[in-house]
């Protein structure tokens, strides 16, 4: 992913940023790095620009109201996920529980993305010291550290 300030002071800042409507509509989106991520978000909200351009987003002349959006955003799943895993879970228990919280719909390619995000998440709160994972009659459970 890469954003681009042009000469007249606008700034495309690529897909660094979900929607509003991408927001609401899945509470998901793809995060390789949560930690990278968050560190993206808190210099996007630095930048001064005469005008920015999100993604799937109308152009605004603030864009940190959506950045905080999206901070939020990650930080809700983040304690979803530890609040899900207060009694320990199976990757596959833990995705289950989110997919329908979310209201999400189960497809391959969803089991895919958000599968991936939500290892993503496991390991950024792995390495915080808020989860840990254990293994119990050869089955991977992770659990949040009270």
């Amino acid at each position: 992913m890469a954003g681009y300030r042009t000469l007249d002071g606008t700034v495309f800042l690529a897909d660094c940023l979900s929607s509003l409507h991408a927001l609401e509509k899945y509470g998901f989106t793809f995060l390789y790095d949560v930690a990278a991520y968050l560190d993206t978000l808190h210099r996007v909200s630095g930048m001064q620009a005469e005008l920015f351009g999100p993604s799937h987003e109308n152009a605004a002349r603030d864009v940190r109201p959506l950045a905080r959006l999206n901070e939020e955003k990650v930080l809700e799943i983040a304690q979803q996920i530890k609040h899900i895993c207060e009694v320990p879970q199976p990757f596959e228990s833990l995705l289950q529980k989110l997919f329908t919280q979310y209201q999400l719909n189960m497809n391959f390619e969803q089991y895919v993305l958000i599968g991936s995000t939500v290892r993503s998440y496991l390991e950024w709160l792995k390495e915080r010291g808020e989860i840990c994972g254990s293994f119990k009659d050869n089955q991977l459970l992770w659990k949040t550290v009270l």
